[in-house]
């Protein structure tokens, strides 16, 4: 029997971070207290979250006047018996209102048609900026993942990050069908409306409406012609095994 491969908490705390699409939300209240509230979230390339939230929301308030807050964020896993077998990371740090429309984007696209409500007068975008994070992934497998590790640092990417809207809306208006297969022969998913919803240098994010899964590349793509190459190999390995 082999064994159990060593626990990884950088690229546990990253996944939970990617499969999770809402999250608790503990923001402090006039007399200091925390408030906890349920949100919905986007993530940038890197992964910080994005929320879109109303100005009416009692934790709007909370962080235009204190920004600190900690972001509860659970992967699948416990739905169906113990509420406490998925892994979950509790992220720390301060949120910022963005007009930045890769915000707007990346929200939309990881949201799906559960975005339509940001679109509503009084909805904003904040971003997180995670100081420090608190990361549970089952029995001793507990550790405080450092942001500079859990947030990884795309600079040398810019090339890439710039594209990467063009090639998101090219592959899923033009490749649905590679899609599909990276998801039932490279992920053993089962079949469905498969989309990408986000492209990074480590990998891409795919989803259907109840499923998100994450396709890393073999090597970090800076360019939007890596990209493209890690897509064509990846569909080239998924026919293959039809």
């Amino acid at each position: 029997m082999l064994d159990n491969p060593p626990f990884d908490p950088i690229a546990t705390g990253r996944a939970v971070i990617r499969s999770a699409i809402a999250g608790s939300l503990a923001t402090l209240d006039e007399a200091g207290n925390p408030f906890a509230t349920l949100v919905t979230i986007g993530l940038y390339p890197d992964g910080r979250p994005i929320l879109s939230i109303s100005d009416l929301a009692a934790h709007t308030h909370n962080l235009k006047r204190d920004p600190r807050a900690s972001l509860l964020l659970v992967a699948p896993g416990g739905e169906g018996g113990n509420p406490l077998a998925g892994a979950r990371i509790t992220l720390v740090g301060t949120f910022e209102k963005t007009e930045d429309p890769v915000a707007a984007w990346r929200y939309a696209l990881h949201q799906g048609k559960a975005a339509r409500a940001s679109a509503l007068p009084g909805f904003h975008y904040y971003a997180m900026n995670v100081t420090s994070s608190h990361l549970v992934a089952g029995f001793g497998n507990i550790a405080q993942v450092p942001a500079k590790d859990l947030i990884p640092d795309y600079s040398d990417c810019q090339e890439l990050l710039d594209g990467e809207k063009m090639v998101v809306e090219h592959m899923n208006d033009d490749h649905a069908e590679a899609i599909g297969l990276y998801a039932t022969k490279l992920l053993n998913l089962p079949a469905g409306a498969w989309r990408i919803t986000g492209c990074d240098p480590d990998g891409i994010d795919i989803a259907t409406s109840e499923l998100r899964a994450r396709l890393p590349f073999p090597t970090r793509a800076t360019t939007v012609g890596q990209a493209g190459g890690h897509l064509k190999l990846f569909a080239k390995q998924a026919r293959s095994m039809e």
